[in-house]
């Protein structure tokens, strides 16, 4: 359901001031039915989740973990998507629904196609929400079959943080790719791009760069090229 265990439901209530009545009245449950998923005795729903984030201002990596609703998005909602976990260049699109990040960057990279403005954005979303559960986004990603597309997109974010001095962002995304790249498939695929030509699968087998090289991806994303990387 979500990146809430018991324990990190407790601390976060008592991290925002509020005793357990108090948080209860709030998200309006009883006291002792709030004390019951604290200790993981009750299972949290979906609303309640969302209820919980709002009330104790946790951050968008809180949200539900669900990944069952991805042939429904398509480039346009995922750059609104995008755009309410704070990417600068889509704050237009902004709405006040937040979806967790890491089921945002699955949804992405599950596509067949997909618009190169919000392929750039991917390796800023790895970058800026570094601490998601990449257990889980790799578990996904592979059952998908797309961790290449993840791993590449890990080392293009990395390359980012190492540039900006972001260590932290940095560290983690080395991790994820060196457990991505244990399962690295061999095979040919594209960054999201299933529509190009013939002509330009060729093109891009010579053009691309080392990183989509070492992913078998057919793209011509670089690093040293997203809009934010300077």
């Amino acid at each position: 359901m979500g990146s809430l265990p018991p324990v990190r439901l407790r601390a976060a209530r008592r991290a925002s001031g509020l005793t357990q009545q108090r948080a209860a009245e709030r998200l309006g449950v009883s006291q002792p039915y709030l004390a019951l998923l604290e200790g993981g005795r009750r299972p949290l729903t979906r609303q309640l989740v969302f209820k919980i984030v709002r009330l104790y201002g946790l951050g968008p990596g809180a949200l539900p973990l669900d990944g069952h609703d991805f042939d429904a998005w398509d480039s346009a909602s995922l750059a609104e998507a995008v755009a309410n976990l704070g990417y600068p260049r889509f704050q237009h699109l902004r709405s006040r629904r937040e979806r967790n990040p890491a089921v945002v960057l699955l949804a992405a990279l599950s596509r067949e196609d997909l618009e190169v403005r919000v392929l750039e954005a991917l390796p800023w979303l790895a970058i800026e929400y570094y601490d998601l559960d990449w257990e889980w986004l790799t578990r996904e990603a592979k059952q998908r079959d797309i961790q290449n597309r993840l791993g590449f997109i890990a080392a293009l974010g990395r390359q980012v943080a190492e540039k900006r001095g972001a260590d932290a962002a940095r560290d983690m995304l080395r991790q994820a790719g060196e457990a991505l790249e244990r399962a690295r498939l061999v095979r040919e695929d594209t960054l999201c791009q299933g529509s190009l030509s013939t002509a330009e699968r060729k093109w891009l087998r010579g053009a691309r760069p080392a990183d989509a090289r070492h992913w078998h991806l057919l793209t011509d994303l670089h690093s040293e090229r997203l809009p934010y990387a300077a």
